[in-house]
């Protein structure tokens, strides 16, 4: 069973670049996308044939909204975490499937960039509003979890979370450390969420050594070619569907031209039966 999330930063530009020719050879049975950007009505006309759609577009024009495509229809749909806040804007939707035995509880997620508390560039406001989120977001990921397990479900929730782990998830980390997206608290939220009884950094359990694989590069100056890149997009699982995990990492494009977004794809291979 193969399940990928791809932050495609406008799935109407990705159409455009090729992201239908990249799922025709990839073939996952479950896509997790962020930053659709688009109104359901805007949505190119026959881009999705052949896939279910679990879609929360959200009320910001141009922005934002999370999708989840699957071959097997989802047996429920539920849109946001409860976060007052957040959810009328589309950062969260999920889906409960059955697939080949296997029970699952899947969300697609965009976390806001957020900001830093000071200096130059700082937007408090932007700050507090991504602390705000991740406690909350932090919260409901513990309760479906739990409903979760207690429906016989495996849970996993994907996506772009806007934060690098450790040292190992972005190349300049030493310039970075008080940039948003590796801020101290940033992370130490992120690995508040992980443990071997609750959620599972899946990519990095298969690549525990490796700098990376980098899930996200700059448009601008050399970034992409230099491979100076940022690992913010993942896969959190459930301790048992982690452990079915066999192959995973990021799908990086062949080169600067030929890229479908600034994001790469994080496809992982999991056994079933």
């Amino acid at each position: 069973m193969r399940i990928a999330s791809f932050n495609v930063n406008g799935i109407r530009a990705a159409q455009r670049r090729g992201i239908e020719t990249w799922w025709a050879q990839t073939c996952p049975d479950i896509l997790a996308i962020q930053e659709m950007r688009a109104p359901a009505q805007a949505i190119p006309e026959g881009l999705f044939d052949g896939w279910h759609l679990a879609y929360h577009e959200g009320n910001l024009p141009g922005r934002n909204g999370v999708a989840l495509l699957s071959r097997t229809p989802p047996a429920a749909v539920r849109h946001g975490f409860g976060h007052r806040a957040s959810d009328p804007e589309g950062r969260y939707v999920e889906a409960d499937y059955d697939l080949d035995g296997l029970a699952l509880r899947v969300g697609s997620v965009y976390v806001p960039k957020g900001a830093t508390w000071e200096g130059p560039d700082a937007d408090p406001a932007k700050y507090r509003r991504k602390m705000q989120f991740m406690a909350s977001f932090r919260s409901y990921l513990t309760r479906a979890r739990r409903e979760a397990a207690r429906e016989g479900r495996e849970f996993l929730v994907m996506g772009d979370f806007n934060i690098a782990h450790t040292s190992e998830d972005l190349k300049n980390w030493r310039s970075n450390q008080r940039s948003e997206g590796f801020l101290p608290e940033e992370r130490e939220w992120f690995g508040s969420l992980l443990g071997p009884r609750t959620l599972v950094d899946v990519v990095r359990r298969l690549h525990p050594d490796a700098p990376g694989p980098y899930s996200w590069w700059s448009w601008r100056g050399q970034s992409f070619v230099n491979d100076t890149g940022w690992r913010i997009d993942y896969h959190l699982a459930s301790a048992g569907l982690a452990a079915r995990a066999v192959t995973g990492g990021t799908h990086r494009d062949a080169s600067y031209e030929e890229r479908i977004s600034d994001h790469a794809p994080v496809v992982v291979d999991y056994a079933t039966g």
